[in-house]
């Protein structure tokens, strides 16, 4: 296409081919999710409350693995990821290291309780360890943290539907989800397991398709390489301890393993998935499967953040508006790279759409799980009929999907998706993690103490998230970028007065608050610790809980082999062990 003397406009409405082969890709993915749901719902037999919200506890390792990483990867981390690269260069890659670090935590100290305890809530564990308080505060926490996060999955598939149609975002979302709603509603956990199953294998098909097609288009991955090297996008990993430094090494290995494992480790969307395997070696599995998975999507959606720089080097669409946001620019690469091939561009909208229904069907379908256990039989006597209960779960599932849908509107006023969603999330991740391990691996904490502590770091971190934020919002933060050039643009386009990405963070960074300063990356293992320790201060105080008296099966394998069996004497426990027995 000749766009020499073309206006910004022209070159955006000329990129905008989304024709009938594509619309119809994308609406035979919601067809299909569709068909999943009524099958499900209507054609498999009678679905009980077990198989509603845990598919029987029978279902098979692959799918089940699959889903799990359906469900983490959202249309965030899809059109995110590339913006981060593109954006700040490559540091954020090393995170990999740190979803390493989550796997073997989470398989060796956090898997073998929950599973053994053949829980359909994870809160449910808080109150066996704790008490009843303790869970409702846990399932408030999940509760907050979903209705706050799922607005921002629906509305960045929406932004690429945007892009590359031009039909308003708030036209689009309801539609969609309205489809999502109803294979969720009708077809339980294994119309969403299998759903999953085919959104993973779009999101992964779409992603290596334009890969492949846009780095032959620059010239091959010499170019992409040599391209972002020269810009600075490609560099070693930043070894400093500095907390303040965005994307260190030590930040993304310590502060991001530490993210991860608060959404795989203790989060009911995730574990409620590994709870539906008959096995402890089966969940491992699983387990296995999604680093490996997740990490390869990580790999892809940074390498296309390259392949969107080695694109546009010398025409920065941020600048030209040509994108008219950051995490536009993904879709734009697919319009441009696709726009002759009848049919992939509805294959791409798919993938993130698939990204993001994904991960709204097993947030509502994990929410009705945590109403029924958590909010209505944790503190109402009165049992449901089976009728009762399959109209109450559907309607959370209605109810909790048409608000998040409505809080679309909201997010649309906010900024870039990564940072954005992994920064609100610490107000609660936090709490969560740190309650949670509390429970594991400090027997001596109380049922107060692991009040006080959640409440505690709920609060600290509302503080230093959202003051964060409002710097951020108020020009008091900005971050360092990598450089970009309009000099080779072959359109007109109104320069605005300051570069669209280009700031510096140094001129700022002195007059602010110094917790505001640190990585966002940090906000989940700094209200994990803020919470475990506030938790063992308040409990050693008030009546501390004396190991002995718990359930060994409440707590972690790393903690439990150092204390002794109930009805055994140290004494005794510490001659077998020099005997080489078995107490």
């Amino acid at each position: 296409m000749d766009v020499t003397n073309s206006s910004m406009e022209d070159v955006g409405m000329a990129l905008r081919r989304f024709g009938l082969a594509d619309y119809s890709v994308f609406v035979s993915m919601l067809l299909i999710c569709a068909v999943i749901g009524v099958y499900y719902g209507f054609c498999a037999g009678k679905v009980s409350e077990a198989e509603y919200l845990m598919g029987g506890r029978n279902m098979q390792t692959f799918p089940v693995a699959l889903s799990l990483i359906a469900s983490f990867i959202s249309g965030i981390t899809l059109l995110g990821t590339p913006t981060e690269i593109y954006v700040y260069g490559i540091q954020y890659v090393y995170i990999a290291g740190g979803v390493i670090a989550m796997g073997v935590i989470m398989g060796s100290a956090y898997l073998p309780v929950f599973h053994s305890l053949q829980l359909i809530s994870t809160y449910e564990y808080l109150e066996r360890r704790f008490n009843k308080h303790v869970r409702l505060f846990g399932s408030f926490l999940f509760s907050l943290g979903l209705v706050t996060w799922l607005p921002i999955v629906i509305y960045v598939p929406a932004l690429a539907f945007n892009q590359v149609t031009g039909i308003n975002v708030h036209v689009i979302t309801p539609a969609v989800c309205i489809v999502c709603i109803f294979y969720t509603c009708v077809g339980g956990l294994k119309a969403v397991v299998w759903t999953d199953v085919i959104q993973t294998l779009i999101m992964f098909g779409a992603m290596v398709l334009i890969i492949i097609k846009g780095t032959i288009d620059v010239g091959g991955f010499s170019v992409v390489w040599e391209r972002n090297y020269d810009s600075g996008r490609i560099e070693a990993p930043i070894l400093s301890l500095d907390p303040n430094i965005r994307h260190s090494l030590f930040t993304v290995m310590c502060g991001g393993g530490f993210f991860w494992l608060q959404l795989s480790a203790v989060n009911q969307n995730m574990l409620q998935r590994y709870l539906t395997l008959p096995t402890l070696h089966a969940a491992r599995i699983a387990l296995c499967v999604f680093v490996v998975g997740a990490l390869g999507l990580i790999l892809l959606c940074s390498y296309s953040g390259m392949l969107i720089f080695a694109t546009y080097y010398k025409c920065d669409p941020l600048t030209t508006k040509l994108a008219a946001a950051k995490d536009q620019l993904l879709p734009l690469l697919v319009m441009d790279t696709l726009k002759d091939l009848p049919g992939l561009p509805g294959l791409f909208v798919a993938g993130v759409f698939s990204a993001a229904l994904s991960s709204m069907s097993t947030g509502l379908n994990s929410m009705a799980a945590v109403v029924l256990e958590d909010f209505y039989k944790a503190w109402f006597t009165h049992r449901l009929s089976p009728r009762q209960t399959d109209i109450l779960l559907k309607t959370v599932v209605v109810v909790v999907g048409s608000v998040c849908v409505a809080l679309v509107f909201v997010v649309e006023r906010l900024g870039g998706v990564l940072q954005m969603s992994m920064s609100l999330s610490g107000i609660t991740h936090g709490a969560s993690l740190g309650i949670f391990s509390m429970g594991l691996f400090l027997p001596w904490v109380n049922s107060k103490g692991a009040m006080v502590g959640g409440v505690a770091c709920l609060g600290f971190m509302s503080w230093v998230c959202l003051g964060t934020q409002a710097a951020i919002a108020s020009g008091d933060i900005s971050f360092e970028t990598k450089p970009v050039s309009v000099e080779g643009c072959t359109y007109s386009f109104v320069t605005p007065p300051t570069p669209a990405i280009n700031s510096t963070v140094e001129q700022h960074k002195d007059e602010v608050f110094v917790l505001y300063r640190m990585s966002y990356l940090w906000y989940t293992l700094l209200g994990a610790v803020v919470s475990m320790a506030v938790a063992l201060v308040t409990s050693l105080f008030t009546n501390p809980t004396d190991p002995a008296s718990l359930d060994p099966m409440l707590l972690s394998p790393v903690i439990r082999r150092f204390l002794p069996k109930k009805g055994v004497k140290q004494q005794d426990v510490d001659m077998a062990l020099l005997s080489g027995c078995k107490p």
